[in-house]
């Protein structure tokens, strides 16, 4: 038996030897500055970029940012070493520093906490910054996406995306709690689920093949497998050359699908409660970060208001929009719907149902007594669309039916359609689209703000 004073003395003789050499491990960090106690005499390591640097009399401040929060550094003259006032005055901007101090007695810090620095060793310098991240110089989105890595240094665009990791996280944990297995579908396929058109080719060894535009169809595959219940969370990709300010090329999603419901109202269920957990979560736990980005977050009551073709024909009509008759909306008819649903429901988000299945893929169930339309459902927040979904056929000789009525190769589609022949239970589903829900949440003017690395038709770098 290996006896534990042995171990012990075995470890302390390999920490001398790398002592010896030069090579003793030093903790660059033992608390994220947020996480500093408030005791005084506390000693603790902090670490992050150099927010700023200024000499007052007999004082040298000093602010450190990390992710957490911010520290000012307080250095008096007669009382701090001369080394140590020659570091703080040499440092610039966003250099990286490692600081060692203690917690004084009496806290004079006007923001974030304050340490008496014992030590600061500087583990990267900065040179002067390309573009402006303290907010007070206004820069062009396009510049600063160019320097996108810089640019997020803005405590506001860290305030994005813990906003946006929280609305996943709510989502995901309904998910699971509520018996939905996650899973992971290709992002590569064989042959175009919708339009050909808009999708990016690839090759794949020598053979033709795409990148998804959606997990839609592997995800009624495993409906026809037995899952039940699963969601996917993974990216798309539409190769539409389209420069709004709602649209990417490459996008996130949360896909849900279910099975044995009797039509798309269980799923419509679903997603309302999935979107009310989100916003719950974040509530709770992004107050500062809302507070931050100026937003205020209502979570609405359960269940969502319904509109429906072919009244909503009439609603835009009397709004003075006039859509043609088995016509879908535009983007002017879904703020005016929005404006409707406000003023009748005073509600922000609702849902557009029964829409004609002319304009929706071959995999939607239509209505059978009324076959014109599609039970196929839309989510609209603050004016945006953010998901599409509905119930899917599962009827083998109905999905073929529909396969030729779109005018469609029914081999292109046989890798999906033949395991219909073998049974499937009535399914549905949506995909949220993440970046589109942080986005109408945040009230963000676009999506590339709420995007860590956008990818649209005039970008693929950085």
């Amino acid at each position: 038996m290996v006896h534990f004073d042995l171990i012990k003395r075995v470890s302390s003789d390999v920490t001398t030897l790398l002592t010896l050499l030069g090579r003793e491990r030093v903790v660059k960090r033992t608390h994220e500055i947020a996480d500093v106690p408030h005791t005084p005499g506390a000693r603790v390591r902090i670490a992050g970029f150099i927010e700023n640097v200024k000499e007052v009399g007999r004082f040298v401040f000093v602010w450190v940012r990390d992710r957490s929060g911010i520290a000012q550094l307080t250095l008096k003259k007669g009382e701090t070493g001369e080394e140590l006032l020659r570091i703080a005055r040499s440092l610039n901007k966003h250099d990286v520093v490692s600081v060692f101090g203690t917690v004084p007695e009496l806290r004079e810090a006007k923001v974030g906490m304050e340490l008496i620095p014992l030590e600061v060793e500087v583990l990267s310098k900065a040179e002067r910054l390309p573009i402006d991240v303290s907010g007070s110089v206004s820069t062009q989105l396009d510049t600063r996406l160019d320097w996108r890595a810089i640019d997020l240094r803005n405590p506001k665009n860290l305030a994005i995306f813990k906003v946006q990791s929280t609305l996943v996280r709510g989502m995901t944990e309904w998910l699971d709690s509520h018996g939905f297995l996650q899973v992971f579908t290709p992002c590569i396929i064989g042959a175009p689920s919708e339009s050909g058109a808009e999708m990016f080719e690839i090759d794949y060894f020598g053979k033709r093949a795409f990148l998804r535009q959606d997990p839609q169809l592997h995800r009624q595959l495993l409906m026809v497998a037995g899952f039940e219940r699963i969601y996917d969370i993974g990216p798309s990709w539409r190769a539409e050359p389209s420069h709004t300010p709602r649209h990417l090329c490459e996008h996130r999603g949360c896909a849900v699908e279910l099975s044995y419901i009797s039509d798309e109202l269980d799923v419509m269920r679903v997603e309302e409660q999935l979107f009310i957990a989100a916003l719950k979560r974040v509530v709770e736990e992004r107050t500062k970060e809302l507070e931050l980005l100026g937003v205020e977050v209502d979570v609405p009551k359960a269940p969502f208001p319904e509109l429906r073709f072919p009244e909503i024909y009439e609603i835009l009509s009397s709004m003075g929009k006039e859509v043609k008759f088995g016509e879908d909306i535009d983007r002017e008819g879904e703020r005016l719907l929005n404006q409707y649903v406000m003023e009748r429901y005073n509600s922000d988000v609702f849902f557009i149902n029964r829409f004609p299945f002319a304009v929706k893929p071959f995999y939607v169930m239509r209505v059978d007594e009324d076959p014109v339309w599609a039970r196929s459902v839309d989510l609209v927040y603050r004016g945006l669309e953010l998901s599409s979904g509905g119930q899917r056929e599962h009827r083998y000789e109905k999905i073929m039916e529909q396969v030729r009525l779109k005018g469609m190769n029914p081999e292109s589609v046989k890798w999906f359609t033949e395991f219909f022949k073998y049974g499937a239970p009535p399914h549905g589903g949506f995909n949220i689209g993440i970046e589109r829900f942080t986005m109408a949440l945040l009230g963000a003017s676009n999506i590339r703000e709420v995007t860590l690395f956008p990818r649209a038709p005039e970008r693929y770098s950085p």
